[in-house]
């Protein structure tokens, strides 16, 4: 990331187009309603167990591809990929349908420049310390900020995914995978020749269920993991761990670790921390997919004083 002022940074700040807000809107509802509509009509769905192992395939790979793709290797570099490598995770991470892999990257190091203050995008103490404003607050990090005007200049934030021939073009063809991260599941069911209310089920389940899973899981390390859970180790903001997140998030609910040092590999460093997407980097080490690897040994962790 270019090296400016905190006040050059914020004023680089754009204003969103108002269809890429109504994209977002859409992007963001239609899986809500989507499951709270069809809440009272579950039993129809039948989830057999190729729906469940599709499911849960397709949580993984979005999941995943956020985790160990757009955060830990796009975001932080916490380590090398190969480019075919390289090339899945970021076609995996945008199936998450969480945005273009370039601006999600510059709001992300945003966030990590002023964790918990002025110019954090999504910090949930922005309304102050009281028990309505943090619920305010928790309410706007988790979704509300995703519809606000103000647009992070991926320019200056994530200067060298703009420089990326692969990742620009990646980024360009997100609304190609938003359509695939929908319509796949439903067509891999139609092509081994299910019935139409299977394929419907597949729609469901692994497509909208699958897509609304992902999103909040996802956000609830913005909010949960900024209010409630331990806190460790000494960082500069209020990050916590919050040990109920860390299966579904892939061990992105360790968040107090991440914060302490963004640029580790692992987010779960101490003893029995489950952290799925450590062990993936671990394993794309060994196959030699992935080098320079930063493991918690090239860190410092500083525990934090009591009280502190």
């Amino acid at each position: 990331m270019t090296v400016l002022a905190a006040t050059d940074l914020l004023a680089a700040n754009q204003r969103k187009p108002v269809r890429e807000q109504i994209a977002l809107f859409v992007a963001v509802t239609v899986p809500f309603l989507a499951v709270v509509s069809a809440a009272p009509m579950w039993s129809a769905w039948k989830l057999s167990w190729g729906i469940a192992v599709l499911t849960i395939s397709f949580y993984a790979i979005s999941m995943l591809g956020i985790t160990v793709g757009f955060h830990r290797l796009f975001t932080h570099r916490a380590f090398r990929a190969n480019r075919a490598l390289k090339i899945c995770l970021a076609v995996a991470g945008s199936l998450a349908i969480q945005g273009p892999l370039q601006r999600w990257v510059a709001d992300h190091r945003r966030h990590h420049a002023f964790a918990d203050r002025e110019g954090d995008p999504h910090s949930p103490w922005r309304f102050g310390n009281g028990m309505f404003a943090v619920l305010k607050g928790m309410g706007f990090a988790h979704l509300g900020w995703l519809f606000d005007r103000s647009e992070t200049n991926s320019d200056v934030f994530a200067a060298d995914v703009a420089a990326d021939g692969d990742l620009v073009i990646i980024s360009r063809l997100f609304g190609l995978f938003v359509v695939a991260s929908v319509a796949l599941p439903p067509s891999i069911e139609l092509a081994l020749g299910a019935s139409a209310s299977h394929v419907l089920a597949a729609l469901f389940w692994a497509s909208l269920v699958r897509i609304f899973m992902v999103h909040h899981v996802t956000w609830s390390i913005n909010s949960i993991c900024h209010v409630i859970g331990d806190r460790p180790f000494s960082t500069r903001d209020r990050a916590t761990n919050f040990w109920p997140l860390a299966i579904l998030s892939m061990g992105e609910a360790w968040h107090n670790g991440h914060h302490a040092s963004p640029g580790c590999a692992r987010h779960g460093v101490e003893r029995g921390q489950i952290d799925a997407s450590a062990w993936l980097i671990r394993a794309f080490e060994r196959l030699g997919w992935a080098t320079n690897v930063k493991w918690p040994e090239r860190y410092r962790y500083t525990l934090r004083e009591s009280g502190a």
